[in-house]
């Protein structure tokens, strides 16, 4: 096997980079979209209770959803292609992002809040220089749970076209070449490796920031 994974990255480099890059702009898009969702809806749910009791039950819904059933659930509606493949990764995503923004602000004390009222900070300027701050530790725990998330998952969007290292894997499985499926796997698990570390990374610098 060792010697049919050398021959591929020998011959077909150019395609596996070119998987790569489909993988993680179909994540990165992802995450960009359910973070511009999450996250105001978030901020919002720590200041309103019904708002954030309705966040998190739609949380436990769509935690309980496959994602490949909700694939399959798209494509009469919309196709094939990126388009349902990045819906269906934004509905992974939004659960860790809803709930650990949530917790964030939550978790911001309202003694720090006191004292910059104190130092005549506006509404405005208490959420940039005092909330933000605080919560952004949970946030970023947040985001790295739904990379993960959508990086693992993203492999799923091969069956609707759109293309990534899940590719790889099924190719793999349709030939019974393990390793192809080895190559794709592996990508993947580094990926996500990858994700939590440099997230690790960013918590521990901001806590210490802090």
């Amino acid at each position: 096997m060792l010697h049919q994974i050398i021959n591929y990255f020998a011959t077909d480099s150019g395609q596996y980079w070119q998987d790569v890059g489909q993988h993680l702009l179909l994540s990165a898009i992802s995450l960009a979209i359910s973070m511009v969702i999450a996250l105001p809806l978030g901020y919002l749910g720590s200041r309103v209770k019904p708002v954030a009791t309705f966040c998190t039950a739609f949380a436990q819904v769509l935690r309980i959803i496959p994602s490949l059933a909700l694939l399959f659930i798209l494509i009469p509606f919309i196709g094939t292609g990126m388009l349902p493949a990045v819906i269906a990764l934004v509905v992974l995503a939004l659960p860790p992002l809803l709930i650990n923004t949530i917790l964030g602000f939550n978790e911001v004390s309202s003694l720090y809040q006191e004292v910059g009222r104190a130092l005549g900070m506006d509404r405005r300027q208490l959420r940039r220089q005092v909330e933000i701050p605080l919560a952004m530790p949970y946030i970023l725990n947040g985001i790295k749970l739904a990379l993960v998330e959508i990086i693992a998952s993203a492999t799923l969007a091969t069956y609707i076209g759109a293309g990534g290292l899940g590719t790889l894997i099924f190719t793999g499985l349709g030939l019974y070449d393990m390793s192809y499926v080895v190559i794709g796997g592996v990508s993947v698990a580094l990926l996500s490796l990858l994700a939590m570390l440099s997230f690790d990374y960013l918590i521990k610098k901001v806590q210490k920031n802090d």
